[in-house]
This record gives C-alpha cells, structure tokens and sequence, in this order.
C-alpha cells in the first residue's frame, strides 16, 4: 500500500459508446503488508522490490451506456476488494477487514520468541506463524479480501438496474468470479450490500495446491441519515473443493455514528469486531508442526475520523487489539498484540 496516480482517458465512437485505457500506478517506499518487529522499511508485497513505481492497473475498455462495459488487461478481478467497497462510512482506509498494519507481523508466544521452521527464532522474518495467517492461501488478502489484487483478466460491468448491478471476469488459467451489488435509499436510510463468488485453480495462488480454491464473501451498509448512525458487515468463507482441506471463516462487524460537528467536515467515530478462524491448510499453526488443527484471530478496535472537506482529506487515531490461539498439543501461547494508529489520505 502506497501512493497512487491513475491516468484515464477515453473517446467518444457513437453517441452512448465509447473506448478509453486506465493506467494505475503504484509508488511504495516501505510497503505496510511486508513490515514486521525486525523489517521497517518493507518491499512492495507485489513485486518484491523497494523503494519502486509498479503498475497496479493497465487495461484497455469499451463501454455502452445500455449494455455495459467490458474492460480487458491487468484489473481488479470482479470479486476484488468487492466487501469492503460497500462501507460509506467513511473509515473504510483506516478500519476494514484486511490485515493490512499487520501482516507480516510474527505472533510472539510467551517466551518472547516466535515460531519458526522447527525451532524457536527471535527474528520476525523467520516467523510462520504470523498475524496475516494462512486464511486466504496465497490469492491476495489478508484475513478477508481473499482474491483481492489486480490479476490479467477480462471484465464485464453491467448498468445498473434499480439499483442492482452486476459484474463477471475471467483469466489467468484460471480464475473466474461474480458479483452481484445493491445500492439505495429506503426513507431515512441508505443501503448498500453485496455478495461475489470467486475460484481459482492456480497453484500460484492456492500454496502449491493442486486444487480449486472456492472463496465467498458478502458485505452490507445501512446509514440512518438524520442522525448519522451506521452499521457495516462482511462475511467471507475460503475453501477447496476437496475433503479435508478445511476452510477459514470471517466475520467483520463495524458500527458508529457520522456526524458534521465542525466547520472543517465530517466527524466519524466507530467501533469495530473482527473473528476468523481456519482450519487445516487455511491454518499456519497446522502447517507450522506444532501439532495444531486450526488457529483463531480475533481483533477488535476504536478510532475517529475527521474529513477535511476543502482539501479532499481524512485523517484518524485508532486503536486495535489483537487475540491470537490455536489447540496445538506444544504447550505454546501467545501474547496479545495492542497497537495505536494514525494516518491521512489526501484525494486530488
């Protein structure tokens, strides 16, 4: 995660059609997925180098007003970062379902050290066991967002239709996946929800595994206007298409309260629960051999946020709590992670 410029430009074919490329690129000093306790300045997570400009996006599009658009070349994929989309509130960058602070963070146990290839280590680039897990293999995503980084593919977009959209892509021998979007007012209340569906039989992606990773995930969002009140919920569920291969499950819950109480913009206090377990090959302390079947992550949060309208920026303050625990038969435990936050995104 970085900075980020995107160039868009398009031309007009027929009246209600027309045809356009988007180049996304990325610049990245210390990446936050690849830092940890013993590695502060971290490589991208996408290409391994530091201190670089790499092309997030590039892909060409045709787009009809009545039919849709269809967009060909290195893209988010239709399931891509389709969950966390849907929060309106307004702390969607600093509290959300991925794991994006910690990651690459070693779980520490109780004797100070972390669990490394057959022994104990005190470097934290040697750790397996670590606070991103095992919960969404190798396909993108940390936690939740599983299948969630740009891959070469084909996309189609459709109008959308009382509301309801849906979007469809394909690539990279092979990954395919679907989703399907609401968005409305009932009344006083905005309303925003989803569900996709994505597979993916490359082994790049699923740790080696000869198999079809099948992965699910549905959010929604609804605003109570008049007094800013809002609640946000995602769900995902990763898993092959084999017995015993065990599964991750998450559950995200975020709920608070959007509010203009200063001059400068919108105030937005929230609070936050996260639960995800895996199992089996979703699982690092299974795949760590200290004798585990499945691990459990649980986080929960606070933090505001303050819009600064006149400059297109948010800055906030959170605080995050992080529980890790597994049922080895080693005798290890773990010490909790706490961790205070603070950032800004500006848009221009």
């Amino acid at each position: 995660l970085g900075s980020h410029v995107k160039f868009t430009g398009q031309a007009t074919i027929l009246p209600g059609w027309t045809a356009g490329y988007v180049l996304h690129i990325e610049a990245i000093g210390s990446d936050i997925l690849t830092t940890n306790q013993n590695r502060p300045d971290g490589p991208n997570a996408l290409t391994g180098t530091a201190n670089g400009v790499s092309t997030l996006q590039s892909f060409w599009f045709i787009k009809s007003d009545q039919l849709g658009k269809v967009s060909v070349g290195k893209q988010s994929d239709a399931a891509d970062n389709s969950a966390i989309l849907v929060d309106g509130s307004g702390s969607l960058v600093p509290a959300n379902w991925v794991a994006f602070d910690v990651n690459s963070f070693g779980i520490r146990t109780k004797n100070g050290l972390f669990i490394g290839s057959g022994a104990f280590t005190g470097n934290a680039n040697n750790a397996v066991v670590k606070w991103g897990g095992a919960y969404c293999q190798s396909a993108g995503g940390a936690w939740g967002d599983c299948f969630g980084v740009p891959r070469n593919t084909v996309r189609y977009d459709s109008p959308t239709f009382g509301g309801f959209s849906v979007s469809a892509s394909w690539g990279e021998d092979d990954i395919w996946a679907i989703t399907t979007r609401y968005a409305g007012e009932w009344h006083d209340f905005k309303v925003a929800a989803v569900a996709s569906y994505a597979e993916s039989t490359d082994e790049g992606l699923n740790l080696g595994i000869s198999a079809t990773q099948q992965y699910f995930q549905a959010g929604g969002y609804v605003e109570h206007t008049p007094t800013g009140l809002w609640l946000y919920g995602a769900y995902g569920h990763d898993t092959y298409d084999f017995d015993g291969s065990g599964q991750s499950e998450t559950y995200y819950i975020k709920g608070g309260i959007r509010q203009r109480w200063i001059p400068l913009g919108h105030t937005v206090a929230y609070g936050e629960y996260e639960h995800i377990r895996g199992s089996n090959a979703f699982s690092q302390s299974a795949l760590a051999d200290i004798g585990a079947t499945h691990d459990t992550t649980k986080v929960w949060g606070l933090g505001v946020v303050q819009e600064i309208d006149a400059a297109a920026m948010s800055i906030w303050l959170k605080y995050r709590h992080l529980d890790y625990d597994d049922n080895n038969t080693a005798g290890i435990a773990y010490d909790n992670f706490d961790y205070v936050g603070m950032g800004a995104l500006i848009n221009f």
